[in-house]
């Protein structure tokens, strides 16, 4: 018979903070309160037996008052907006966003930070309004998917109810679980930071060398120092799917000679990344019948490939020999990991009839991290400083151990989604490269408003992917011309204190302070910027109109800026 085990806790400053757990046998659950330093509460959970069993479905609860939380904040979602409790679950996991969740009010102001350590393991979050009284219904549940045994588990959550700037909140939470569950991001290296060009958009799988250094010879001149070819190196097929992945031996028809093709790019003054879908054996691959019994997924028929299980020590070391083999031979730069989200169960964990047999790990996101830090570790020991990317949804503080730069997922042509995930990003992601989604648009398009398509990334890393071969000499020149600010002023967009307003309206006004200047972003007509005194301020002007208002020392006047330009508030 399924037992609930229930402690609660009164002491908690917002609310009465309740946990359980339906289980069998002896398990035990506690709570404990503690006060950090700095004065956020923490809500320690220990779960116990005594001995080895899969571990019971484990809940955290509490309920507030909907004061000033207004809206939500979470690094992977599209808006802000709060929803009704009986539709407002989601969930975190390895590969898979990050437990970081900021109530906040229409001024920028938190009133509620939620960070839980757990970010391996899928736990999942509800944060909605519950309809009796008007309460934010707060729940956390962890074990909600298959788990392998244990006898002990230990985990915190922390609650801040100061009120504060919203993206300081999302900010010290990271770092909280940076250092209570022990993860060291690692070091972004300076050329994580350059502007990049990508094969994805304008040529998807129909790559071929000459093509690429075709574009490569332009894309350098205009100021591009990295290039990453995407799908399409690998196989000769151009139907989009993934059925030919997995044995990653190169296009002898589009690439005669990679080696070659590589020195002649990096001669370029580029660096060179590659494309892999990490867990994807193809099912028409040579290694497909190798791997049978070693899949998560045997077909994922959406993708045509099957998904391969980290828990296996010869899937890691095939995946991890496999890209330190790429640098080896190819002389590389880095490498694009792509799809590490799709390991995940879909049911039953399939170890379990066999009893794990063949496994040496017996927690699928335990392994992925193992993969991961074992891939890390085996390329930069080959190739010191090596450019790793990771697009959302997979950008969490566990996942920054193994990656350097943290790209926004897939929204060609939707540069205001482009501009709220990139600044989600880098209100999450410390000092790990955070770069844009590859940037198209039509050559039909004016210039001046195809520079908004930049300026809306302009806070992150620009990636580009269009033909340039074929693009008018003044869109060019455009791109050249932000290419170059966003240099001359790197350390700023980059470096500076990054300070995004009102999520809720998805960022109409993005500031980076720097030492002895602040750029700012005007993305919505409307707006007042506000200059600061002492300091030089350039304003990249995306709002659609000519002209802005500024607010400087208490005086407002208006500036003459055309859309799609930059000028210096003087």
């Amino acid at each position: 018979m399924t037992t609930i085990i229930l402690a609660a806790v009164a002491a908690f400053s917002f609310g009465d903070i309740e946990v359980g757990c339906e289980g069998r046998g002896d398990w035990k659950v506690s709570l404990v309160r503690e006060v950090a330093d700095d004065g956020a509460e923490i809500a320690k959970v220990t779960l116990e037996s005594s001995e080895a069993a899969v571990p019971p479905k484990t809940w955290l609860a509490v309920q507030v008052p909907q004061v000033g939380a207004d809206y939500v904040w979470s690094v992977n979602e599209d808006d802000c907006g709060l929803r009704a409790d009986w539709g407002a679950w989601t969930h975190t996991e390895v590969a898979h966003g990050m437990p970081v969740f900021v109530y906040f009010d229409g001024n920028d102001t938190s009133r509620l930070a939620v960070a839980a350590e757990e970010c391996a393991r899928r736990l999942s979050y509800l944060g909605g309004i519950r309809e009796e009284g008007d309460l934010l219904n707060i729940r956390v549940e962890w074990f909600v998917a298959p788990e392998a045994p244990l006898s002990r588990y230990e985990t915190r959550v922390r609650f801040d109810a100061r009120q504060k700037y919203f993206g300081d909140a999302v900010r010290e939470s990271v770092r909280w679980i940076e250092k209570t569950a022990g993860y060291a991001p690692c070091v972004a290296p300076a050329a994580a930071f350059d502007p990049l060009y990508s094969s994805w958009y304008n040529f998807h799988q129909d790559v071929h060398d000459s093509d690429i250094e075709a574009e490569l010879a332009i894309a350098s001149k205009l100021g591009m120092k990295t290039f990453i070819v995407d799908d399409g190196w690998q196989t000769d097929d151009t139907n989009r799917g993934y059925a030919y992945c997995g044995d990653w031996q190169v296009s002898k028809r589009r690439f005669p000679d990679m080696a070659a093709h590589v020195k002649r790019v990096q001669d370029m003054g580029v660096k060179y990344m590659m494309w892999y879908s990490v867990p994807f054996v193809g099912t028409k691959s040579a290694n497909y019948e190798r791997f049978r019994g070693k899949y998560l997924v045997a077909v994922d028929h959406g993708m045509g490939a099957g998904v391969l299980d980290p828990r296996f020590p010869e899937v890691r070391r095939f995946l991890v020999d496999t890209y330190v083999k790429a640098v080896k031979d190819w002389n590389i730069d880095g490498f694009k990991l792509d799809f590490i989200d799709a390991m995940y169960f879909r049911g039953q964990d399939p170890a379990v009839k066999d009893g794990y047999a063949g496994r040496d790990i017996k927690s699928l996101p335990l392994a992925v991290d193992r993969l991961m830090t074992e891939v890390k570790a085996a390329l930069e020991a080959v190739k010191p400083g090596v450019l790793v990317e990771f697009r959302q949804s997979y950008v969490g503080p566990a996942i920054r151990k193994y990656g350097n730069m943290l790209r926004v997922g897939d929204c060609p042509g939707n540069m205001r989604r482009n501009r709220f995930a990139m600044a989600n990003l880098r209100l999450a992601s410390g000092a790990t490269a955070v770069h844009s989604d590859m940037l198209e648009w039509n050559y039909a398009d004016t210039p001046d408003h195809a520079a908004l398509y930049i300026i809306n990334a302009m806070f992150g890393v620009v990636q580009y992917s269009m033909m340039l071969r074929d693009a008018p000499k003044d869109h060019l020149a455009m791109i050249e011309k932000w290419i170059r600010f966003s240099q001359d002023h790197r350390d700023t967009l980059q470096n500076g204190r990054f300070v995004p307003h009102h999520p809720e309206l998805q960022y109409p006004i993005i500031e980076a302070i720097g030492k002895g200047e602040t750029v700012v972003g005007l993305y919505d007509d409307g707006r007042v910027v506000d200059v600061r005194e002492g300091t030089r301020t350039f304003v990249m002007n995306a709002s659609g109109k000519d002209s802005f208002v500024v607010r400087r020392g208490g005086k407002i006047f208006e500036v003459n800026c055309k859309s799609g330009d930059w000028v210096e508030v003087k």
